[in-house]
């Protein structure tokens, strides 16, 4: 029998070894590239993600000035449309030779231009004799017994109640009958 020369059998591992290094040299550059482009990214959106809180930041202390600002604004307003009632108050006072007949007078006008005002500024008054009661706007100070009254019925006030649109300022301050 002859014998055969046996012929170098590469190793695989060697050629896989080979073949990657040949393949991944070039892949490294692009790689390299994508994480720094990544990197740059997650900078900007770092940067636009702080501004943006920044810039929250600024909205709410603006809106909180803004509302301070309003609440002086209103209460300013109102208490401007009082000044000419308190003026009244000071003439009547100051009249040197008044009797009793003028200063009434002078009080009925006072108080007809303050509820005027409180008109201007949206403020209604309620609460009159023979209205229903409603416990949520009156409030039942005293309760009376009489058959000539109906059920639930205010029979007298002793002080008047006042809202602003729908948020009640005070309640009536009313006697219930029956």
């Amino acid at each position: 029998m002859a014998k055969k020369k046996e012929e170098p059998v590469p190793k695989p591992e060697a050629a896989a070894q080979t073949e990657a290094q040949t393949k991944t040299e070039p892949d490294a550059q692009p790689a390299e590239d994508k994480a720094e482009a990544l990197e740059k990214e997650l900078a900007a959106a770092k940067e636009a993600h702080i501004r943006t809180l920044a810039e929250y930041d600024n909205y709410r202390k603006r809106s909180t000035r803004e509302k301070e600002a309003a609440y002086g604004d209103a209460k300013a307003a109102a208490l401007k449309e009082l000044l000419p009632v308190l003026d009244n108050f000071e003439r009547a006072l100051s009249a040197p030779d008044a009797d009793a007949e003028s200063l009434k007078k002078g009080m009925e006008m006072i108080f007809t231009g303050f509820q005027e005002t409180l008109k201007k500024l949206g403020v209604e008054a309620f609460g009159e004799a023979g209205e229903p009661f409603d416990p949520n706007i009156h409030n039942a100070v005293m309760h009376l017994e009489d058959e000539t009254l109906g059920e639930n019925v205010i029979a007298a006030v002793f002080s008047k109640g006042y809202k602003l649109g729908d948020r009640i300022l005070r309640p009536a301050m009313v006697q219930v009958a029956n």
